[in-house]
């Protein structure tokens, strides 16, 4: 056989090989995508599961009987009979939505309202 020929076939593989290597890289990608979609949405099913009952926790500051779970923007109030607490609560790293922020600051500033509807 000819060198030329061979050489011709080698190319030929090695083109093959490379567009074959594309292709699982591209479906690595893919599966990576959705095991990190799935573990950020565990995280996020972690978290509302673990807010329901962290006031029920002997570690939580106030009475469990004196909170009420709201769930979004906010976690839940805590209603004392000096103070009405906002309660937010983060697992791992997770961190404040922009929301949250701005009614932590809001509160910070004291711009807290009553409103009565009476039909």
């Amino acid at each position: 056989m000819e060198l030329w020929l061979i050489l011709l076939l080698l190319s030929v593989l090695l083109v093959a090989a490379i567009i074959a290597l594309i292709f699982y890289v591209f479906h690595l990608k893919r599966i990576l995508s959705e095991l990190s979609f799935r573990k950020s949405s565990q995280s996020v099913k972690y978290g509302k599961m673990t807010e329901q009952w962290l006031p029920f926790t002997k570690d939580f500051p106030f009475r469990s009987e004196d909170f009420r779970f709201l769930g979004n923007p906010i976690d839940g109030i805590v209603f004392e009979d000096d103070e009405i607490v906002f309660c937010e609560f983060k697992t791992s790293k997770s961190q404040l939505s922009e929301k949250q922020k701005k009614i932590r600051e809001l509160v910070k500033k004291k711009k807290v309202d009553w409103f009565e509807y009476r039909i």
